[in-house]
């Protein structure tokens, strides 16, 4: 039996998929060994974390929109080749200022791939089939997500921590090769010229913005908590750098809107068609998408921590309890295709957040410091099948009735919408996890002086929790240990709380967006219109 050629480049689609998603996971488990090996600073420690995902979510509308105008596979190409050659400098990197470079290089080819993948799927496949592409393609991001501590954890104990990256490459070459030999080239019809202001603009505001989110409790939200260092200069001002990237957000966001509808009155290409936001399933679904990712990405920030400091689990351990997230989102594309019949793809964004939503506040319930493994497993396997098809079945309804000409574009707003819903979600659940914390250790140590109170409040707070198996090891602070594992778990259990609530909010919400229009092949299966050769895709 021969495979179709399109589904074919749908796995070298998802290999390539699972490079990004693993990548921005595995280098938190690394981060330890890293430090260690390269002596890097807390500094050069927090931009070896944030220069990837801050030019990632800066450039993936302004990448999207490039491959509609140059072709979709050649700049998905042009990514895995830069993401490749960056993680080969990534592993042999000496020093922290190689090593961010090489980070910053990663992020920029990983802005080239992501918006690429979906717009290639949205021009080849149609109907029920595009259903269960991007069933494929969702799983594989909720599955990679969970499954890049244990692939990190298991490198770093067996191997080195230069393995993290170095493991890119055989699978960025072989991505390279197979998307040559089986994806089809397509562009716009009418490309226009690319809108440099626009590009500018929207990765000013895209950037500042997630920045700002991820590191606000960092540097402080207002007053400056800890003072940001660029090569020699560091933060003067007593107001911290949130609000001015806040504003810095605001402003070019504005700007790029007046830009785009000034190019827009003069018939000029624009970056961002704005007019497509006047689609109640791309302008609707963007907001869900958003709401979504806030939700089931802020408790995975939560989960490990709690898992490696409260349990006690090393990182290995730790991976192999987030397995059944990783297992249950890949049975989610299994799911599909018999649900596919019955269901449209909004039906099963609502199935799959709602399973989001019963796995994540059975958890929130349950979770008490000396809990056993097996229900964790349970309801995170529960999490995991509404993450498969939550994640891939909102991108098909956002996609479902754009101008394939434009998927490019559509495709980069949505991954950004979902980039700053990810960090939203950290910055709220991370400052619901360590307030609930630092006031509930505080009540539970009432009996110590206020001094020794606020130094153990203040160590396991600071440490995110590492400080716990460390005090309940030692005779002469186990009682402190205790009581910092209770209340680690009371926050934990309040951050699933929250994230059920904004997983509701997104349930809600998808109740706004009507029923999404799909469009149907002539002949199911025969595959997308090539709009640069106009046939039919070859099998």
């Amino acid at each position: 039996m021969t495979i179709p050629r399109r589904w074919l480049g749908l796995a070298f689609i998802g290999l390539a998929v699972s490079l990004i998603i693993v990548d921005s996971t595995i280098v938190n488990v690394a981060i330890p060994s890293i430090v260690d090996d390269l002596g890097l600073t807390s500094t050069q420690v927090q931009w070896v974390q944030e220069a990837y995902t801050l030019v990632f979510a800066a450039l993936l509308i302004p990448f999207g929109t490039l491959a509609d105008r140059v072709g979709r596979r050649r700049i998905l190409m042009i990514g895995v080749t830069v993401f490749t050659l960056a993680s080969i400098a990534a592993g042999l990197a000496g020093g922290g200022g190689a090593l961010i470079a090489a980070r910053v290089a990663q992020g920029l080819g990983g802005a080239m791939v992501l918006p690429g993948t979906m717009s290639i799927i949205n021009a080849t496949f149609r109907g029920r089939e595009r259903t269960i592409a991007f069933a494929v393609w969702g799983s594989i991001i909720g599955g990679m997500a969970a499954l890049g501590p244990l692939l990190g954890g298991w490198l770093i104990t067996d191997f080195t921590w230069r393995w993290a990256f170095g493991v890119n490459v055989p699978f960025g070459v072989l991505v390279v090769v197979g998307a040559l030999l089986t994806i089809r080239e397509s562009r716009s019809h009418n490309p226009g010229h690319f809108d440099l202001g626009g590009a500018a603009l929207v990765a000013v505001a895209a950037g500042s913005l997630v920045f700002s989110l991820i590191e606000g409790r960092t540097l402080g939200w207002w007053t400056t908590n800890h003072a940001p260092q660029v090569g020699g200069w560091t933060w003067p001002y007593g107001i911290a750098p949130t609000p001015f990237l806040l504003l810095l957000a605001l402003a070019s966001g504005a700007l790029f809107v007046t830009l785009e509808l000034r190019r827009k009155r003069r018939g000029e290409a624009t970056m961002l068609p704005l007019d497509l936001f006047t689609i109640r399933s791309f302008s609707g679904g963007n907001v869900v998408a958003m709401i979504v990712s806030l939700g089931e990405l802020g408790i995975l920030f939560v989960l490990p921590l709690w898992i490696q400091n409260v349990l006690e689990y090393d990182a290995l351990q730790t991976g192999f309890l987030l397995l059944p997230l990783a297992v249950g989102s890949f049975l989610a594309t299994g799911m599909v295709s018999g649900l596919a019949r019955r269901m449209t793809p909004l039906g099963m964004l609502r199935l799959g957040v709602l399973l989001e939503f019963a796995g994540v506040l059975a958890l929130g319930l349950v979770l008490r410091p000396d809990m056993p493994w097996q229900p964790v497993a349970a309801m995170l396997f529960v999490y995991g099948l509404g993450l498969g098809l939550a994640s891939s079945q909102v991108t098909n309804v956002v996609l479902a009735d754009l101008p394939v000409d434009e998927s490019g574009q559509g495709s980069g707003t949505q991954s950004t919408a979902r980039q700053i819903g990810s960090a939203l979600g950290v910055a709220i659940l991370g400052t619901v996890l360590f307030s609930t914390l630092s006031a509930d250790l505080d009540a539970r140590l009432d009996s110590l002086d206020a001094d020794a109170r606020n130094q153990y409040v203040s160590v396991v707070t600071n440490s995110a929790g590492a400080a716990i198996p460390g005090l309940a090891g030692s005779p002469a602070t186990a009682d402190v240990g205790t009581a910092a594992a209770a209340s680690f778990t009371t926050a934990a259990s309040r951050s699933a709380f929250t994230a059920a609530g904004f997983l509701a909010l997104a349930l809600a919400t998808s109740f706004t967006l009507g029923r999404a229009r799909m469009p149907e092949d002539a002949e199911m299966g025969a595959g997308a219109q090539a709009e640069s050769g106009g046939g039919p895709m070859p099998a």
